[in-house]
């Protein structure tokens, strides 16, 4: 216990726009004394773990996943409201004895990949004060980046969950859609949203993966396949960009990530990504947008002020498309799951930076909607097509900032994407202590 208040602490030192919501006195006592229950009813330690598998680990969760008794916010205060019960998966969390200190900043309605957009404050990486967290689930990286806890609960919808992680040297899994359940998260895309996990180390994400996954009878877009344990073969075909799209401080990082590949024993397979691309671009230029409009539109007509200027200047393009568009761009999307399907004849897993470039606050408020855009580069066509993905470490750019890249595999490989993580994780490991 005395460990958890001391977590508590490190959470409150933090910079103020890392939280929405700190855990009040009351609920974290009441967490505590759960906990002090659940270690009564168990014999021992071992059979402690074994049917509380997050027992008294602290965590944080992004303020657009509800917790009960506690204010979810999604970053509009006019949108306020306290939760009158827990996300499916915080109540997984809670059941495996995790314990929550904190409701996290994010962009505005989960409409953002720069993690600026937000009336709380804007959260800087954990490596340099004028540099971008990344968003949209900007607190929650930041917090697991300090050390203030040890996994932090995002969503990602277009990279909202790895962008973040790659600006702050933090694992960020993205799981195939319908693999955790998202009721009780405030929707941006419902049927493309997933719920992500900020972690130290593959491990641990996969540990939290694996607490978290399961049909979830309340999501009716729940949609759950276990799928390989492992890939079949130890040496794999890496579809790599072609043409990378890069800001000079990344280029020597991302040649140096391609020769771990090569050295791990696997194959590069340059690829044209400019098909993948036409798909990322049906996420934001398409009426997928309507989407987000669905979930704010009394608010959107009742206050439009209540939103950030760039948040609602990207939802209302939504009325700029018809029900016909909407079925057109299904079309259009079906026949691109498709042909991209054969990509994997080529390569059994994409690896790619997770982002082009790391921008400054200035340059993001410079150009938001442009610098937003190209960050999700290679983030935004992942969830269109079904697939999950993995954020990874992998060294230091030119600039002295973290660099990272993203695997990306077919639906239901999550488990033998995290497989594969972590022996890209101990390579690096190795290859920083002998630096």
């Amino acid at each position: 216990m005395a460990l958890l208040r001391e977590a508590r602490r490190r959470c409150a030192a933090l910079p103020p726009a890392v939280w929405i919501h700190l855990v009040d006195d009351a609920a974290f006592e009441a967490q505590l004394a759960q906990l002090a229950r659940l270690d009564a009813a168990c014999p021992d330690r071992a059979a402690l773990l074994a049917r509380h598998p997050l027992f008294g680990v602290p965590c944080a969760v992004k303020d657009n996943i509800d917790i009960a008794g506690a204010p979810t916010t999604a970053a509009c205060p006019a949108f306020a409201h306290v939760a009158a019960e827990s996300a499916s998966a915080v109540e997984r969390l809670q059941a495996a004895g995790a314990v929550w200190l904190g409701k996290t900043n994010l962009d505005q309605f989960a409409t953002g990949l720069v993690g600026t957009r937000s009336p709380y404050g804007q959260p800087a990486s954990a490596f340099a004060a004028d540099r971008i967290s990344g968003g949209s689930s900007s607190g929650s990286a930041v917090a697991v980046a300090h050390g203030a806890v040890a996994f932090a609960l995002g969503t990602d919808t277009a990279g909202s969950g790895r962008v973040p992680a790659g600006f702050n040297q933090l694992v960020g899994v993205k799981p195939t859609p319908g693999r955790i359940g998202t009721h009780g998260v405030v929707p941006a895309c419902r049927s493309l949203d997933c719920v992500s996990i900020f972690t130290l180390s593959v491990e641990d994400g996969a540990h939290v993966l694996s607490v978290l996954e399961g049909p979830d009878p309340r999501d009716d877009y729940t949609r759950f396949v276990p799928g390989p344990a492992v890939f079949a073969r130890s040496r794999l075909r890496l579809g790599v960009p072609r043409e990378p799209v890069l800001d000079p401080a990344y280029a020597a990082a991302w040649q140096e990530a391609l020769g771990r590949a090569e050295a791990l024993g696997h194959t590069l397979v340059p690829l044209d990504f400019g098909p993948l691309h036409e798909t990322a671009a049906l996420l934001y230029a398409g009426p997928w947008v309507a989407e987000r409009h669905a979930t704010v539109q009394a608010l959107l007509e009742a206050s439009p002020e209540a939103l950030d200027p760039a948040v609602r200047s990207i939802i209302e393009a939504a009325g700029g498309f018809s029900a016909t568009d909407a079925f057109r761009a299904q079309y259009a999307l079906k026949a691109m799951q498709r042909r991209h399907a054969a990509l994997w004849d080529a390569a059994d897993l994409l690896l790619v930076p997770t982002a082009p470039g790391h921008p400054r606050f200035d340059a993001v408020a410079a150009d938001p909607i442009g610098s937003n855009s190209r960050l999700g580069t290679y983030t935004n066509f992942v969830n269109l097509l079904g697939w999950c993905a993995l954020a990874l470490p992998s060294g230091t750019a030119d600039d002295g900032m973290p660099f990272g890249v993203t695997a990306i595999a077919p639906a239901d490989h999550d488990a033998a994407l995290a497989d594969w993580g972590r022996r890209w994780q101990a390579a690096a490991d190795r290859s920083a202590a002998c630096r």
